[in-house]
């Protein structure tokens, strides 16, 4: 949620995991956690500039960027889903469990952020 109420948004959380819950028949802060664990990025691109150019340099994300960004992703995930689903806990939880069978939206940004880097290895000699 942005720019509203934290009892509002903690109630939504809240709800999408009692979704989750009902739809795998499994422990919703379990589900969460594999969900996370499977958007968690490992490497990223960061701009370095080196005579004039910027170059796409693949970096290591630490660990508390990387907890950041899983979240992040997950959020704007849910965010980004149609109209099919009305609720925003609807949408969230969707989004956990897609996530946490390795598919999803945040999961494919996870895939392109890391393909990126992958691309740009050659430049991995500017990393200083």
């Amino acid at each position: 949620m942005k720019d509203g109420k934290k009892s509002v948004a903690t109630n939504q959380i809240y709800k999408a995991f009692d979704i989750v819950a009902a739809k795998t028949k499994k422990d919703a802060l379990e589900i969460f956690n594999a969900a996370i664990e499977n958007i968690r990025p490992t490497m990223e691109v960061r701009p370095r500039r080196v005579g004039g150019a910027a170059y796409q340099v693949p970096m290591p994300v630490r660990g508390a960027r990387r907890d950041s960004l899983a979240i992040r992703w997950l959020i704007f995930a849910a965010r980004a889903r149609g109209s099919e689903l009305r609720t925003y806990a609807d949408k969230l939880a969707a989004e956990i469990v897609d996530a946490a069978a390795g598919e999803g939206g945040a999961v494919k940004k996870r895939a392109d952020i890391e393909r990126m880097a992958e691309s740009n290895r050659a430049f991995a000699h500017f990393r200083w």
